[in-house]
């Protein structure tokens, strides 16, 4: 088995210090996973205002956020206020086709002085018609075996399904291994996996992955090993490609760069492809601008 290694870009997002997984140059997706930060762990000292990511939209995506540490106050344009805890998802859905898109804002609330998270976003099928919409998960299956304690925070793993609702096959496991483990994981016909280390590290085939690297392993396999060490904690992530091209550009996926454009003009001139604007009055939050999409996109 090979495993393909990629290393974090460093990212400012909201103030905030992220390591990006994906995409990168060489990957763009994993299945239908189409964007991955490390978030943290970050320390806020008295008066800092923590992160702060003005309104900002998206199109053809889920943004899906799991809350380690801390807490995030989302708001969105469908009007939805939720707070986010750690063991906790969110998972917002901008909707499919030229009429549907959403808007949010992330911040930290007053007095929280910590923040640790994984976002990540999923490609929409864009054959689909999709809504857009919110759901906030706050109880996920969890349970420990062998030393290793497993969340599984979307899809179905070892005999568990989590409740978080796909419009692909998909799967999510947040893996802790108090000792260190063996783990033989079936992999699914067709599908793609990775493997994100948040601390400590692991090895698959012959290759070893430390804290902020990115493994990952094509379709064709029929099992992966994982050897963890004392310690480790990992994000596996897996699912099935999707069926047409997925790009992407600043906030926005789509098929095509004329479709990313015009997303970028609708948001610049307030279309209410985006739905309700987010009061901002009450904050120093900003309406963030969206930048051209290049001429050489692919």
């Amino acid at each position: 088995m090979t495993a393909q290694k990629f290393t974090a870009h460093g990212k400012d997002v909201g103030g905030i210090p992220v390591a990006r997984l994906l995409p990168q140059a060489g990957r763009r997706t994993i299945g239908a996973w189409c964007f991955l930060d490390h978030i943290g762990p970050a320390r806020f000292e008295a008066g800092s205002p923590g992160l702060q990511v003005g309104a900002h939209p998206h199109t053809h995506l889920q943004t899906f956020t799991w809350m380690l540490e801390g807490e995030l106050l989302h708001r969105d344009s469908l009007g939805t206020r939720q707070l986010i805890r750690p063991g906790q998802v969110n998972l917002m859905t901008a909707g499919t086709g030229t009429a549907h898109g959403i808007a949010h804002t992330e911040q930290s609330p007053e007095g929280v002085r910590s923040l640790h998270a994984v976002q990540l976003w999923i490609a929409l099928p864009m054959n689909q018609s999709i809504a857009p919409g919110f759901v906030h998960y706050p109880e996920l299956p969890t349970w420990q075996e062998g030393g290793v304690r497993y969340v599984l925070t979307t899809g179905s793993f070892q005999g568990r399904t989590a409740p978080t609702m796909q419009h692909s096959p998909l799967l999510g496991v947040d893996v802790q291994c108090q000792a260190a483990a063996r783990l033989p994981i079936p992999c699914q016909c067709g599908w793609e996996y990775g493997v994100l280390v948040i601390a400590g590290q692991v090895r698959i085939g012959d290759e070893t992955f430390g804290a902020d690297t990115l493994a990952f392993i094509a379709a064709g396999e029929t099992q992966l090993a994982i050897e963890a060490e004392a310690g480790s904690h990992f994000l596996l992530l897996g699912g099935e490609p999707l069926p047409h091209p997925t790009l992407m550009w600043w906030n926005f996926v789509a098929d095509s760069r004329e479709a990313l454009a015009r997303a970028v003009d609708e948001w610049n001139n307030h279309s209410p492809r985006f739905g309700e604007e987010i009061d901002l009055t009450d904050t120093s939050l900003r309406r963030l601008q969206a930048p051209a999409v290049p001429g050489n996109l692919r």
